[in-house]
This record gives structure tokens, C-alpha cells and sequence, in this order.
């Protein structure tokens, strides 16, 4: 069957090809063609630097906003949009010192460049390997398995009664009224498993910081990660006897583009597909990436401090809106409680370095921002996936992202320990990582919705989170089996650093 590897592993690359959470890249060309000029002239500034973008976050109203744009123009910077609702304004601006020309601009609480490579065009859209591909075999055996009221690959799905979704199937398969926001990058709307579940009107292309709504632009183009198009399958995949089956078959999902062809998830994408999602009924969003180029970005820098601030209003602005946000915790095998952290993957689109971090002020976003459901993975044994990232405190919530097959096997007729879901072309393809976590957990959120559908995102968290399976701390922690410590979890059978509040359970969404 037709497959497309997935983008290159952030910072961990498991030798059977999981797939994991966001990668690298640059604007697409034509992003900057978009832009809005500012209102005034620019004044005689420097312009020989390298193209970038920003972000400006503004305090007040619109009118603290209108003088902010133009003090923008006067320090040589071009608006691509202004999201006034929140504060943020996207800029590009080839003067080298406008970051710190426009942080002293009055109404201007933080300002700084979302990257540190220039806007560029790219000629090289491919992307690194990540997934397994289904064999027609496997296909035509679990086709012969199927029961009356499975889909044609449903046995393959070991992840479906892990979390008691093909019971809770038999109650409800969700309510059409839900729709269900992948922020990625970008999903194929043709698939005969997606089509009929696709919500055209709440999906747009997000990729230059401002929506684009042409019709198919929320689409990976050829060449592009499946990524986003796998994570929509295991949301929503329709129940009609094809393929696989999704945790909420019968809700609505759409497609928020947000990644560059290479793979980058930039600050103004991200900022854009929040504020999409809020203005167009999305009742989740599902956000399996991290913010780049920073792995963790810290608030005693200037630049970083505008990144997390500028996300951080567009998640808030979301959730006043109604919508709860769901991220993945990431697949480097970090205890994002602990004291401190090497990240030697940032900045990862230039030239990364060693840096010691404090988790507690340098963050993973949007997956540790307030009020974002944070997911880890759990294979098919309900133990900790071996990549996944843990910590007390951090993980809400524990739900099936998948593991090597030889550390998790799951039960036949099931025989991958990694995720099935649908790829591009009509296809399907097996990943794992925290980005295969994050869906399931956004998926029985969507049955939640269904179930209490004048519920608010907090109501909605507080149930996800009282109906979870507890799960207590698996120690000693060993996944490898070769005599050695892997993580420690902390916390008791409530709540710790491996599950969370344990592992999702979508019968008790659809029952309670």
C-alpha cells in the first residue's frame, strides 16, 4: 500500500522507524507575498540583513496596536498580520537590529525572531524516514479476521481496546457536531477514510503566520510528511467497513497546515492555527510537535521569552473560546520535571548546540504551556513508550502512542507494536511517538464533547482526566531488558510522572 516516510525524528530516531514530534524547515515560496504592508514609510534603516520574521507582542487594544505598527514601519519591518485579538503581530524585516529597535517601541511588552535562519525558498522537499509500511499481506489477513462490526483493519488496531474505544463504539461513535483541529502538517482530505468525516470550513493553511483558505492548501503537497495525515486517521477515521477505524469515528476533523515543506512548526504558524481554530467551532486542537527552532525556549532570553509569550495568548484565546488543546510531551526520554536538561538539538535550524536548560523557566510549547493537556505514550504492555518524555507534575494524561515491537508486543492478531493509521494516496502506514499519544487522547475528548456537548474545556479536562484507568509508576523501569535504569517515575497511583492520571478510556467518555 502507498506510504510516505515521516519528517526526521526531533531529537530521537528509534532503529524501526518511529515517528516523532515535528522536524525542520523553512517558509514555503510566495509566504512573505501575503503580507499586508504597514501604514507608514519605513524610515532610513538598516535592510542588508538576512530576511526574518517576528513576532510582537503588544499590550492594550487596537489603538496600542495601530501606533505599534507603525512604530514597526519606522524600524524598517513589513506586517504580514496582526492577530489584534490577542496582541500579536507577524512582521518580516531584514534590519538586523529590529528586535531590539521595536522592543523599545511604547505598548510593546516583547518582541523576537521566530527563527534563525533566514525566509527562504526551498528547493528540497523531501523528508527523512519514520514509518512502516502495511503489507498487502497483512492487509488481506486482517481483512479475513474482521468481525461484522469491525473495519477491514481493525484487528490490526491492538490501540482501539487498549483504551476500550471498540466498546465505547457500541454505545456511540461520536457526535458530528465535534470537530476535531489536527495542527500539523497538513492532512490528505481525499482519503477515502477522512473524506466523509472532513470538515472543509474549520481547515486552512497556516504556514505563513496568516490562513490561507484556498481550497486543498490545508493538504501535505507531494513530497511533504504524512504526519498530520496519520494523527487525523487515528482521531477520526470513518467507521464504513475500509481501512481503520478512528477513537471518534463519527465526529468531524479538519486540517490546520502549520509546518514548512522541510517540516518546521515556526511560532507564527503555530500562533495562526490557534486563532484559526478558535473563530472556526474547532472543540479540540491536536498538536503533536514543538515549537521550533527552540526545543525548550527560555524566558530569560529576549527572543525566546516573545516565542512563548506570543503561544501562550493564542492557546488562552483558544481554550476562552471553548476549545481544550492537546499536545504530545515529546519522545526524547526526558524527565521534564527534573532540575536541569541538555538540549543539544537547539537552534535546529542552524547550527544546534549544547545548552543545560531549567525545565521550570525554558519550556517544550506548546505541550508545557498552562491548561494544555500534556500526553505521553504507552505501548501495547501499558508501560511508559521507551521515548517518551515523563515528569511529575507535567504529564496529565497517558495514552497509546505505540514502541518497538520487540519491547512491546501486542496481542495477536495484532503483531506491530507501532500505530496503524492512514498515510497519503489512500494509504496506511504504522508510527509511533508521543504524536500517536496525543490524538487517542484527543479523540476521547471528542467523545466527551459528544456526550456532555455544553461542557467547558475545563469540565471536559477534569472528566478526561477523573475517567483514565490509573496507572501506577513502573519501577524499576527497564524497557530495554538489559540490566539498566531507563527512568524513574515519581507520584503514586493518582497521579506521577510516567501516566499522569493514568490511560485514557473511552468507554467511560461515553458512559458516565
Amino acid at each position: 500500500m502507498a506510504h510516505l516516510g515521516s519528517r526526521r525524528g526531533r531529537a530521537l530516531a528509534l532503529p524501526v522507524g518511529l515517528a516523532l514530534t515535528a522536524s525542520l524547515g523553512f517558509l514555503p515560496s510566495g509566504a512573505a507575498s501575503a503580507a499586508e504592508l504597514s501604514d507608514a514609510p519605513a524610515a532610513t534603516v538598516a535592510t542588508n540583513g538576512p530576511k526574518l520574521s517576528y513576532v510582537v507582542n503588544v499590550a492594550g487594544g487596537r489603538w496600542t496596536a495601530a501606533s505599534v505598527k507603525k512604530a514597526i514601519a519606522a524600524a524598517g519591518g513589513e506586517v504580514v498580520i496582526s492577530y489584534d485579538q490577542i496582541g500579536v503581530i507577524v512582521v518580516h524585516s531584514q534590519n538586523p537590529e529590529f528586535a531590539k529597535t521595536i522592543r523599545k517601541a511604547r505598548g510593546v511588552v516583547s518582541a523576537g525572531s521566530t527563527r534563525t535562519a533566514p525566509l527562504s525558498v526551498q528547493t528540497d522537499n523531501s523528508v527523512g524516514g519514520g514509518s512502516q509500511a502495511l503489507t498487502e499481506a497483512e492487509a488481506k489477513a486482517a481483512a479475513a479476521r474482521a468481525t461484522d462490526e469491525q473495519d477491514a483493519l481493525e484487528p490490526l488496531q491492538w490501540d482501539l481496546p487498549a483504551i476500550k474505544a471498540d466498546k465505547a463504539h457500541q454505545r456511540t461513535l461520536g457526535s458530528k457536531r465535534v470537530t476535531v483541529g489536527v495542527i500539523d502538517t497538513g492532512v490528505d482530505d481525499t482519503h477515502p477514510d477522512l473524506a466523509p468525516n472532513f470538515d472543509a470550513k474549520a481547515s486552512a493553511n497556516c504556514v505563513s503566520g496568516k490562513p490561507d483558505t484556498t481550497a486543498g492548501s490545508w493538504r501535505p503537497n507531494p513530497g511533504e510528511s504524512d504526519h498530520g495525515t496519520h494523527v487525523a486517521g487515528t482521531i477520526a477515521a470513518a467507521k464504513n467497513g475500509i481501512g481503520i477505524t478512528g477513537v471518534a469515528p463519527g465526529v468531524k476533523v479538519s486540517g490546520i497546515k502549520v509546518s514548512t515543506p522541510d517540516g518546521f512548526f515556526y511560532t507564527e504558524a503555530v500562533v495562526c492555527g490557534f486563532v484559526w481554530a478558535a473563530e472556526h467551532g474547532v472543540d479540540i486542537t491536536n498538536n503533536s510537535y514543538y515549537t521550533d527552532p527552540w526545543m525548550f525556549a527560555c524566558k530569560n532570553d529576549e527572543d525566546q521569552k516573545a516565542l512563548i509569550e506570543a503561544v501562550t495568548r493564542a492557546t488562552r484565546y483558544a481554550e476562552r473560546k471553548g476549545t481544550v488543546n492537546v499536545a504530545a510531551a515529546g519522545n526524547s526520554k526526558f524527565d521534564l520535571a527534573a532540575d536541569e536538561i541538555l538540549d543539544n538539538s537547539s537552534p535546529n535550524d542552524t547550527t544546534p548546540g549544547d545548552r543545560v536548560i531549567d525545565p521550570k523557566e525554558c519550556l517544550d510549547y506548546p505541550a508545557m504551556l498552562p491548561g494544555v493537556v500534556t500526553v505521553s505514550a504507552t505501548g501495547a504492555k501499558n508501560l511508559k513508550s521507551s521515548y517518551s518524555n515523563y515528569g511529575l507534575g507535567v504529564i496529565d494524561i497517558a495514552a497509546p502512542g505505540g514502541d518497538r515491537t520487540q519491547y512491546q508486543a501486542p496481542e495477536a492478531p495484532a503483531n506491530n507494536g507501532l500505530i496503524l493509521s492512514t498515510t497519503v494516496n489512500g494509504g496506511y502506514n504504522y508510527k509511533a511517538g508521543t504524536s500517536m499519544a496525543s490524538p487517542h487522547a484527543a479523540g476521547v475528548l471528542a467523545l466527551i464533547k459528544s456526550t456532555h456537548p455544553y461542557a467547558s474545556p475545563a469540565a471536559l479536562k477534569a472528566l478526561l482526566y477523573a475517567q483514565a484507568d490509573k496507572l501506577a509508576c513502573t519501577n524499576p523501569y527497564d524497557i530495554e531488558g538489559d540490566g539498566k535504569i531507563d527512568a524513574v517515575c515519581e507520584g503514586g497511583k493518582n497521579k506521577n510522572g510516567f501516566y499522569g492520571a493514568g490511560l485514557i478510556d473511552a468507554l467511560d467518555a461515553v458512559r458516565r
